[in-house]
């Protein structure tokens, strides 16, 4: 006989399964069915990178030199970077850097405006048609810029996401591996959308907009960014893209504590983003809601899904084998997670444990920042995690 309490079980499971298997899957073989050979065509659109910094004086300066080493025209680029009242050396740094790059402009802030307050500040000084965001810890190889803006010679094209590389610098540190394998995944999920081109949150580290799709970012409540103004371009009705060849690098976190606390504010902001964000739900795109759906709702209420998973296993696992056998599957895997917890402890690292551990202690990140938004206690004002 089946039950509610069946019927919810396979409700959640399968809102599972679709997010981590059944949409990865529809969007390859859509591609497949879709495929269409694109023409690559020599376009370099004038350009204004924009780049927020706080307290960025490790790294700041490295990545000005990232940025003109560069394979583009620079007579059509312009850079600014904002410095959000840094305390540290940054703003020293900058202001002799624009000595010596005349391309490059700075804002340097009397107060703390946050992220978000930044990027809305510099969008009003940037001069030119494309907008690439980028962070002060990434860095472009040389065609990048050339690469990640040529789709632009499309008019249905709205942005642009980069392929952004996790590496470690430390090759005998393991902490980063678990977050360079899960990105790996991510990153394959993230190709195929932008072939559809429905990249719903473009890496950070490596977009680009047109300018007169930007919308300002909310200030009084705190929203991911990236993430903002991806769905911002999407829900518009404009394509947004992936570009596997436009390439950039970071570093993984190097304090696995500040690196937990940056995951629960990214939780926290995420579901204020959704919040703003609600209508595309019911789209008229078909399309895009399901990729909403599956990629980003299901993610941020994984938790709950996982914990009514196993809550219905234990209630139903006498009437069904298979149920069964899903609830001895996930027995072991919260098992191997506590081992892979426990091995932490004491630097140890085996990928049958780390992973599952990896997993458990992000969406323990998520739990505690939708706790955060539900409170509100989640800031505009950012501090920079180490990497």
């Amino acid at each position: 006989m089946i039950t509610l309490l069946t019927i919810l079980f396979c409700l959640t499971l399968c809102l599972i399964l679709n997010s981590f298997a059944f949409y990865p899957v529809f969007l390859l073989v859509w591609n497949k069915l879709n495929s269409e050979t694109t023409k690559t065509e020599k376009f370099e659109p004038e350009v204004s990178f924009l780049i927020a910094a706080y307290n960025e004086d490790k790294v700041i300066e490295k990545r000005i030199e990232n940025i003109a080493s560069l394979n583009y025209d620079f007579s059509k680029l312009e850079v600014y970077i904002g410095s959000d009242k840094s305390t540290d050396s940054t703003n020293k740094i900058l202001t002799e850097s624009q000595k010596k790059y005349s391309w490059l402009k700075i804002f340097l802030s009397e107060k703390r405006m946050g992220k978000a307050g930044i990027l809305n500040e510099l969008i009003t000084r940037a001069n030119n048609e494309i907008l690439v965001f980028t962070d002060a810890n990434t860095e472009f190889q040389a065609e990048a810029l050339k690469n990640l803006v040529a789709d632009f010679a499309d008019k249905n094209i709205g942005g642009v996401c980069g392929r952004l590389i996790f590496e470690d610098e430390d090759k005998d540190r393991r902490d980063g591996v678990e977050e360079i394998k899960y990105w790996k995944y991510e990153t394959i999920i993230k190709n195929l959308e932008g072939k559809c081109g429905l990249s719903l949150a473009a890496n950070g580290g490596i977009f680009a907009i047109r300018k007169d799709l930007y919308e300002n970012i909310p200030t009084d409540k705190a929203v991911t960014d990236d993430l903002f103004i991806s769905l911002s371009v999407v829900s518009k009705g404009w394509k947004f893209n992936y570009r596997n060849d436009a390439l950039a690098y970071e570093n993984t976190g190097k304090n696995p504590e500040a690196e937990y606390i940056r995951k629960v504010r990214f939780s926290a902001t995420n579901f204020q983003t959704l919040m703003n964000f609600k209508n595309l739900l019911f789209s008229k795109n078909i399309f895009l809601s399901y990729a909403f759906i599956s990629h980003k709702v299901t993610r941020w209420f994984l938790p709950l899904l996982l914990i009514t998973t196993l809550i219905l296993s234990v209630l139903l696992y006498d009437e069904n084998i298979i149920i069964f056998l899903i609830l001895s599957m996930q027995i072991i895997f919260y098992v191997f997670a506590v081992v892979g917890y426990l091995m932490s402890l004491f630097k140890i690292r085996n990928h049958f444990f780390s992973l599952p551990y990896f997993f458990v202690l992000s969406n323990l990140a998520v739990v505690i920042g939708f706790v955060r938004f539900i409170k509100k206690q989640h800031s505009v004002i950012w501090t920079s995690t180490e990497r």
